[in-house]
């Protein structure tokens, strides 16, 4: 079909196709894999072939919520599909129509000083290498790039991003273990001001303590950046780790109620077999994918791109083998 060709055309003009592969091999064995093993029972659109593809989303995470209203929408325009290939295209289109049916606001980059970013996620999700990988992709987009290392409480977790930031030779603002993180943000930011610094990485929130102590604490931090950098922070990354699934969407309606979240960062993509979770978060929650953790290499935190995600998951670069 014409629409997912595009999709595929896409998919493969897309310099980093290939981590999007190995990165999404999991979920397409899980997903794509048994997609393609209704073929051999296909008869057309009927009760049966609806009831398989719920079960194939809801076991890859999509949740029931969201995978109910794709099965809906699909069930309603593929009743003309008498060939399982067009059917698995017609489906690939539905589930590309339904991610962009919400609008996606760009990134918010400061365009007069530092862009501060808030990365928040509770311990373990993989927050502060993901910063670490995010000081690395902008400094390759030619970005002065420094962190602010705001995690005080957090055993360790001041020197891991200080490691980080030392092998990528960026300046860490950093204070002492159990410090105001608010007081690090506000020496993080003038330091940022003071040496023209392009991309401000704040490390911080690492812990779901009460959801009112959460509260408290971030909407400090906001208020102490936006006196020092007008509107910062000017993006704020929730990191969720894949492999919880479903556990993740709980964890980022706890931090939506505590700050504005902007975006979410998907990481351990590669070690999950349920990459649908990619749409329930974008369902239910109503925030862009801005990058997925595709592998544990810097270079495998890649941009979010509906194409390549949605060929990483069902079809590959199969009919070019």
């Amino acid at each position: 079909m014409a629409f997912f060709q595009s999709i595929k055309d896409a998919f493969v003009k897309n310099k980093d196709k290939d981590k999007y592969l190995s990165g999404l091999g999991r979920s397409r064995k899980s997903f794509g894999d048994r997609l393609r093993a209704l073929s051999n029972s296909f008869k057309g659109i009927d009760d049966d072939l609806l009831e398989q593809i719920m079960i194939i989303l809801l076991e890859s995470d999509v949740g029931i919520h969201t995978a109910q209203k794709i099965v809906d929408e699909f069930e309603s325009n593929a009743s003309h599909l008498k060939e399982y290939d067009s059917m698995e295209d017609y489906f690939i289109g539905i589930l590309h129509d339904f991610y962009m049916s919400k609008e996606e606001p760009e990134i918010h980059y400061n365009p007069e000083g530092p862009t501060v970013i808030f990365m928040v996620g509770v311990n373990g999700s993989g927050k502060t290498t993901t910063s670490a990988k995010l000081i690395k992709y902008y400094q390759e987009r030619g970005k002065r790039v420094a962190v602010a290392a705001a995690d005080t409480f957090r055993a360790g977790a001041v020197d891991q991003i200080a490691t980080w930031a030392d092998r990528l030779q960026v300046p860490c603002i950093k204070g002492t273990p159990n410090q105001d993180p608010s007081s690090v943000l506000v020496d993080a930011c003038r330091y940022a001001k003071e040496h023209e610094i392009d991309i401000l990485l704040a490390d911080t929130a690492g812990r779901l303590q009460t959801k009112t102590n959460l509260m408290k604490e971030l909407s400090k931090m906001v208020r102490v950046c936006d006196r020092e950098i007008s509107q910062a922070p000017h993006e704020v990354w929730l990191v969720l780790d894949a492999t919880t699934g479903q556990n993740g969407i709980s964890q980022a309606k706890e931090f939506l109620e505590a700050t504005h979240v902007t975006g979410i960062i998907l990481t351990k993509m590669d070690g999950t077999a349920k990459g649908g979770v990619v749409l329930a978060i974008h369902d239910l929650l109503d925030i862009p994918v801005r990058f997925l953790g595709l592998g544990e290499k810097p270079e495998d935190l890649q941009p979010f791109e509906i194409n390549s995600y949605l060929m990483g998951i069902t079809k590959g670069l199969e009919h070019d083998e």
